[in-house]
């Protein structure tokens, strides 16, 4: 017999107690090659993306709940800043130099999606490749001191 607490291997997920995982809450299997860790950050961002969107004020969220807009913002907020945490975290311990400074570009994206300037200068300023800096500040003039 099927119960909520059997299906689909989460415990009152019928019942909204338990939140679906996000990407970046999944554990690390350490050590994580370079390719592996610059494919997790994009996945990253990308799930993330949403809710960048959302705290930059370029989209409305699609929400089926009854939250009030602060209430809602908060959420996306914090939900952004998780992700953007768990991302720079796996790009500090990526070894290849062009592949850290193309995961940080991703990184820089999510943080100017949610209007988040200050940190994307701040991880900006840590790519040093000329191929990722010079058409971001082309498409980022924001991203200049």
């Amino acid at each position: 017999m099927l119960s909520p607490t059997n299906v689909g291997g989460g415990a009152m997920r019928w019942f909204g107690k338990q939140k679906p995982a996000e990407v970046w809450d999944e554990p690390i299997q350490w050590p994580l090659g370079d390719i592996e860790a610059a494919e997790r950050i994009r996945s990253i961002c990308r799930s993330a993306a949403d809710s960048a969107e959302f705290v930059g004020g370029h989209a409305a969220r699609a929400d089926d709940t009854k939250r009030s807009e602060q209430k809602q913002h908060e959420v996306e907020a914090a939900r952004y800043q998780r992700a953007a945490k768990a991302a720079m975290e796996i790009a500090m311990k990526l070894s290849d130099a062009l592949m850290r400074d193309a995961a940080v570009r991703e990184i820089v994206d999510l943080c100017l999606t949610a209007g988040d300037v200050r940190t994307a200068r701040i991880l900006f300023r840590a790519i040093q490749a000329p191929a990722i800096r010079d058409p971001m500040l082309i498409e980022h003039p924001e991203l200049l001191p």
